[in-house]
């Protein structure tokens, strides 16, 4: 059996967010974020598999990031990391052999970035 390998998360702390509608009772919806959970995260190398299978699927990565496992975060929701640039998770995967468990996240930048609300 191989050893767990320990992962550190030196490199910031992403916000991770939901996507709901923002508006006040009785007026028109409007998509807005709302905190789900801060995590410390490690930024992993796009590699070339993982870009050109992407592409394939007319999907850009633009990052992936390693987090804590947090059972709320999920594909769809928004995550800005400390670059402050908003962007789509598009994939969730939860690699083995890692103390503590972990989840990369597959990230695409928006375009049209949302208001951020609070909660």
């Amino acid at each position: 059996m191989l050893k767990p390998r320990v992962q550190t998360f030196n490199d910031g702390v992403v916000t991770i967010y939901a996507v709901r509608n923002a508006a006040p009772p009785g007026k028109a919806p409007v998509q807005g974020l709302v905190e789900k959970a801060m995590l410390r995260y490690r930024e992993r190398t796009v590699g070339l598999t993982r870009y050109f299978t992407a592409k394939q699927d007319n999907v850009r990565v633009d990052a992936v990031l390693r987090v804590p496992f947090h059972p709320a975060v999920c594909a769809q929701d928004v995550a800005v990391p400390a670059d402050g640039r908003q962007y789509e998770i598009k994939l969730v995967q939860r690699p083995e052999n890692i103390l503590p468990p972990v989840m990369d996240l597959t990230l695409t930048r928006l375009e049209s970035p949302y208001e951020i609300r609070d909660a």
